[in-house]
């Protein structure tokens, strides 16, 4: 792709920023190599050490990745809008779409009646909200966490939980600081490390979270801060063990130089009990937002953590966008309070976890080993993901490929069962394990 856009300039600036607009205007697509060093020097006749600051430049605003060998390419999501793109890729046409990882719109709340009631409650508009966080959702989400074992701590809310992750790296980072998460790991995530200049440092995931061996490697790799998510990791569904917490727990205790922060997106979905690390170390976050359960459009989480850590956060926050919607805190809070919406969001769970179990078993069934122990989606590993991704559009679904969730991980893909329905599960479990295992009879092992 890149031999049909020609980048131009005479310095580092003009050269990433040429680089730039052929990201954003589409003709360097995602994935497309970038010219070696020496040979675009030569092109443009620059010095090497030009063209090196240009793109050293553009990887740690996290449009480019260099892996080795492979050279420099554009990265999978780059952290510019252009104008063709979406936030979501849409899905091949004619096909299924089990790749976007939502969750079941007709498994989410009305929020029609509750916002009438709210209309009717809030009375005349306000000015300037006063707090960042209303008392009475503050006091319901400390009850909450505290039910589910998270030790007592401050209280904020932010824009969702990415918006609360932001918030805390950059509170307590700098640019080329090491980030220990989760390989593989929300895509999401990885592309935020990469656009604050962050280097990632990939730690293996099992069904029971990260792996302890991985967590020390990444504490001696220099790593200052560490992401898990507590259940449905995404994409692999894990969900960290007792057992697992507890060891993490130690090997976390009294690291004073850490930023611990985990992410519980799904909160009431996730079907497991939860086994927090928070306040393992001296500096933590514990954040659940109410996307998943609740509807992706209420852009909420609660950020609980140690005083220091809430008050970066929340005086950051101040400095710009000022407060989370009071009108949004009391449509969460009115949510929380509704026992309609309670047996909704567990029929939900219910439903997720039939769909996701079926799911793997039918894989298994069919000589495909997967990973899903909670949430929405299922993991396959894979030994090429460009033939099983192909293979499937073919068969009239469309998966996401696991390279958006990889740094060192092996190959897989990532299914979400959110968008299957049951009687569907057979149909692709049989173009998965064809997709898998091509050369073999029916497209299933001996």
């Amino acid at each position: 792709m890149a031999a049909h856009y020609q980048i131009s300039g005479t310095t580092s600036a003009a050269i990433s920023a040429s680089v730039e607009t052929g990201i954003r205007t589409g003709a360097l697509a995602a994935g497309a190599p970038l010219p070696a060093v020496r040979a675009l020097a030569a092109e443009l006749a620059v010095s090497p050490a030009t063209v090196a600051r240009a793109y050293q430049e553009l990887r740690q605003r996290g449009l480019v990745a260099t892996a080795g060998r492979h050279g420099t390419r554009v990265r999978p999501r780059p952290p510019v809008v252009g104008r063709r793109s979406a936030w979501h890729p849409a899905p091949a046409t004619g096909t299924r779409d089990l790749s976007q990882g939502q969750p079941d719109p007709r498994l989410l709340p009305p929020l029609g009646p509750h916002l009438a009631a709210l209309a009717a409650e809030i009375g005349p508009p306000t000015g300037y909200a006063t707090t960042a966080v209303l008392p009475a959702l503050a006091a319901a989400a400390r009850e909450r966490l505290t039910a589910d074992g998270v030790p007592d701590g401050e209280i904020t809310v932010t824009g969702g939980a990415l918006d609360g992750i932001e918030r805390l790296l950059t509170a307590h980072l700098r640019p080329g600081d090491a980030v220990a998460v989760e390989d593989p790991g929300w895509a999401n995530l990885l592309d935020l490390v990469a656009a604050l200049g962050l280097r990632p440092i990939g730690v293996p995931v099992d069904d029971e979270g990260p792996t302890e061996a991985g967590v020390r490697d990444a504490l001696a790799l220099g790593a200052r801060a560490l992401v898990v998510t507590s259940r449905a990791q995404n994409p692999t569904g894990a969900a960290i063990s007792a057992d697992r917490a507890g060891a993490l727990r130690e090997l976390l205790a009294g690291r004073s130089d850490l930023l611990l922060i985990e992410d519980d997106h799904a909160a009431e979905l996730a079907r497991v009990p939860l086994h927090p690390l928070a306040a393992a170390t001296g500096a933590w976050a514990f954040v659940r937002s109410a996307s998943k359960p609740y509807g992706p459009d209420l852009r909420l989480a609660v950020l609980a953590g140690d005083e220091a850590t809430v008050a970066r956060v929340a005086g950051r926050a101040r400095l710009g966008a000022g407060w989370v919607s009071t009108v949004l805190q009391r449509l969460v809070l009115a949510l929380w309070h509704d026992p309609a919406t309670a047996a909704l969001v567990q029929r939900a769970g219910e439903s997720y976890e039939r769909r996701r179990d079926g799911l793997g078993a039918a894989l298994a069934a069919r000589g495909v080993p997967a990973h899903g122990r909670t949430g929405i989606n299922v993991w396959v590993p894979v030994p090429d993901e460009t033939v099983v991704v192909t293979g499937l559009r073919d068969a009239g679904w469309s998966v996401a490929p696991g390279a958006l969730y990889r740094i060192g991980a092996a190959p897989g893909v990532r299914i979400t069962v959110s968008a299957l329905d049951e009687a569907e599960i057979a149909r692709v479990a049989d173009a998965v394990a064809r997709a898998v295992h091509p050369a073999a009879p029916g497209g299933f092992t001996a």
